[in-house]
């Protein structure tokens, strides 16, 4: 049987996580109420289509039925019942998730899941009446790209959720650490620890961006430097998380002023064109 997935959201992380699915085969729902978004997501979709088929990873049969199995809807309230899976990927705010994931429920589907990277699951589950069938299924940026699936399994979630997720997550390609839901998980302390710090060194002049990025590259087998990877996450998303965290765990995840002054000004990021890094689309392909 087919299997179906939702994807709540086309924002950077929503547009990844359906590509992978829809690559698959899996027949793949957007909800996103912004039509621009959708333009965008349909677009980026192809180019990494394009991509995948160019290195081998996907197959040209595969990337020429992708598109058509990608359809969208502009309302959470909309989505079909008993799907297999629905992803909510929307902002990092404990409100709208909530929000979002009551809504989501309704339509009564096998697993529910957020794709969030600090919030608490047992947190965003205390509103929803089924919350045995709520768990974290965090991807990473890029989704095409990045082979793990952190599954973060709430005080609640039963283990026919924790085997369907382990085996969604397999069926397209990737492998999975399960986690218990503590602040920040694994992967997001290890991650912010690491990029706040590589922000506090150029705070206090240690060294340029591209430097720190090289030394922690060559030093440590990264493939991506942290200041590098903190503009492709986007330096917002960077500050809210840290934000979380300082919350939970501490001052040591207090964000840096250079930080805090990036985001007042504008400066995102990738996304925004500026923020360690000047990105320009084409020196960046």
């Amino acid at each position: 049987m087919t299997k179906r997935v939702a994807v709540i959201g086309a924002g950077t992380m929503g547009i990844g996580i359906a590509y992978v699915f829809a690559a698959a085969g899996w027949p793949t729902t957007v909800v996103e109420p912004q039509i621009a978004r959708m333009t965008a997501l349909r677009d980026q979709m192809a180019t990494a289509a394009e991509g995948g088929v160019a290195r081998g990873r996907l197959s040209a049969a595969a990337a020429a039925v992708l598109p058509g199995l990608v359809t969208h809807l502009p309302e959470v309230a909309e989505l079909p019942s008993g799907l297999d899976l629905v992803i909510e990927t929307v902002p990092e705010s404990l409100e709208l998730k909530q929000r979002v994931l009551v809504a989501a429920e309704r339509a009564e589907p096998l697993v529910l899941a957020s794709n969030t990277s600090s919030l608490s699951i047992d947190r965003l589950a205390g509103r929803l009446t089924r919350p045995a069938c709520f768990l974290g299924m965090h991807f990473f940026n890029p989704v095409w790209s990045l082979p793990l699936v952190e599954v973060v399994r709430g005080a609640a979630t039963d283990e026919d959720t924790l085997r369907r997720t382990i085996a969604a997550a397999e069926a397209v390609g990737k492998q999975t650490a399960v986690v218990r839901d503590m602040p920040g998980f694994a992967t997001s302390r290890l991650d912010v620890a690491t990029s706040l710090e590589a922000i506090r060194m150029v705070q206090e002049g240690v060294g340029e961006p591209a430097e720190i990025d090289r030394a922690v590259q060559l030093a440590y087998r990264h493939p991506v430097g942290p200041l590098r990877l903190a503009d492709i996450v986007g330096l917002d998303v960077r500050l809210d998380i840290a934000r979380s965290l300082s919350v939970s765990l501490g001052p040591r995840f207090e964000p840096p002023r250079l930080l805090v002054d990036k985001v007042a000004a504008g400066e995102l990021g990738q996304k925004s064109g500026q923020g360690f890094y000047q990105w320009d689309e084409q020196a960046d392909r």
